[in-house]
């Protein structure tokens, strides 16, 4: 086949490559094929009632239909709009973060610090890699680390460009780290300690396996990311983002090959940065800080180091502006995504998808049974991408559906916990995942295809996963 077209003008041109669609269509189409399933499934809903903990689950054997409530035209342009309401506080928080760290990188000290640490990891550039995957891994395992990661892309994407990689690999380190960690945890209180609690079980029991997992999934991760960073590494326009990093890694060139000094304003600007990721991580752990306590953390270090750069308020302003600009795309991409939830769930299809799905479950051996069930957290978790939510939704009818068909409930829970967070990493409803790609500026479309690979690699471990758990009767 030839590989070239002979023009009207004889002129030999190349044939069209295929493009990914800009993240905005991939969005579109998602929501208009949500739409139209409110068309083809009918309306129903299960009764719900607040359990010992107050919080708010469905009751199994109490599923009805109810009237159909199918999404037209007019109800699902004002979907968007609904969804960036109800993403509003992850919306706020990339725009006081993207404005804060804006301040930062204007005071030109984490660009000098990373300078430094090229120098320190020269030759041995990729121990960075495991170092801080396993990091963020034990985050998302230990304290449910999730939205976090979000500010952390910030902090990391210059030194992982320094260092010869790319922005997927600055997202993989952090956001992808911290899910693996968050789907397979031990500990993690939003995923295994709601769905323990809810099925009836002993909280936290099961930590053995469930390290065994987690460590294996993440090894698997880090593996995975390695290999794509040193091939990278030896030749960056293997790199979907090449071009764009290409801008990015110019201005610390700029810093590298020009006179500014590492003064002892940048240093305490460096300490004020590590001092603000420890306030974060203790008040995470002690305080119960959520993303506005975050927010404000960060907001304060963007102040401090504009202070201790002598930056004029004007400068500060401008900087600030600046970066939360640069989030627009993302957060119009965080309501997209939320829009889909709100378009199934004003249309009562959602539980009347789990309904079925579950009667599928009743009938089948309980090996393949347990598939089935991993197969159906996916799919719920496409439109519930809130871990404490789908373990709310799904958890009451698993539970007792497992009993009936020889899963235990600690498999249950396991099932549920891979199907919850696995998939969230390629799903564009993930609001997370839509920031963290948006802070690093890495079109979702480039996103998917390198993390497809992964995904059906991640996936085959975690049916490897619950083979074993189901064979040797893990109770």
């Amino acid at each position: 086949m030839e590989a070239l077209k002979k023009s009207p003008n004889n002129q030999e041109v190349k044939k069209k490559k295929f493009e990914m669609p800009n993240t905005l269509v991939i969005m579109a189409v998602v929501i208009a094929l949500v739409a139209i399933a409110t068309y083809l499934i009918p309306g129903g809903a299960y009764e719900r009632v607040l359990n010992d903990q107050g919080r708010e689950v469905v009751v199994n054997g109490t599923y009805q239909a109810v009237q159909s409530q199918p999404q037209n035209l007019f109800k699902v342009l004002q979907a968007p709009i609904q969804g960036i309401m109800d993403g509003a506080e992850i919306i706020a928080f990339l725009f006081v973060v993207g404005g804060a760290f804006s301040i930062v990188s204007r005071t030109k000290a984490i660009d000098l610090g990373i300078l430094k640490i090229v120098n320190v990891f020269k030759g041995k550039e990729i121990l960075v890699l495991p170092i801080l995957m396993f990091m963020f891994s034990i985050g998302g395992a230990t304290f449910g680390m999730s939205e976090e990661a979000v500010a952390f892309i910030a902090i990391l994407l210059p030194l992982v460009l320094a260092l010869g990689y790319d922005s997927i690999v600055a997202v993989a380190i952090t956001y992808l780290a911290s899910n693996i960690g968050f789907s397979t945890a031990m500990l993690n209180p939003f995923t295994v300690g709601i769905a323990q609690s809810i099925a009836g079980i002993q909280l936290y029991s099961g930590v053995e396996f469930r390290t065994v997992v987690w460590f294996v999934s993440t090894l698997i991760g880090c593996a995975f990311v390695m290999v794509y960073a040193m091939k990278v590494k030896k030749n960056p326009e293997l790199s979907p983002m090449f071009e764009q990093d290409q801008a990015k890694r110019e201005k610390l060139k700029e810093v590298s090959t020009g006179d500014v000094e590492f003064t002892f304003g940048h240093k305490l600007i460096v300490t004020a940065l590590f001092a603000s990721i420890g306030i974060i991580v203790w008040g995470v752990l002690k305080l119960g800080f959520w993303i506005p306590e975050i927010a404000g953390v960060f907001l304060a270090l963007g102040i401090l180091s504009g202070i201790l750069a002598k930056l004029s308020p004007n400068e500060m302003a401008e900087a600030f502006t600046a970066g939360a600009k640069d989030m627009i795309g993302a957060a119009i991409m965080i309501g997209l995504a939320k829009s889909v939830m709100v378009i199934a769930g004003n249309a009562s299809i959602i539980d009347t998808i789990l309904f079925n799905l579950a009667s599928v479950v009743g009938q089948l051996p309980s090996l393949i049974a347990s598939y089935i069930m991993f197969a159906i957290q996916v799919c719920i978790n496409f439109f519930v991408s809130s871990g404490s939510g789908q373990a709310a939704l799904t958890m009451p009818i698993l539970a007792p559906l497992g009993d009936l068909v020889g899963i235990s409930r600690q498999l249950t829970v396991l099932i549920y916990q891979l199907g919850d967070g696995l998939s969230n990493a390629m799903f564009p409803t993930s609001g997370v995942l839509i920031a963290c790609i948006g802070m690093a500026g890495v079109p979702y479309g480039k996103w998917l295809k390198w993390i497809l690979p992964l995904q059906a690699i991640i996936f085959t471990a975690a049916v490897v996963f619950i083979t074993i758990a189901s064979l040797m009767g893990w109770a």
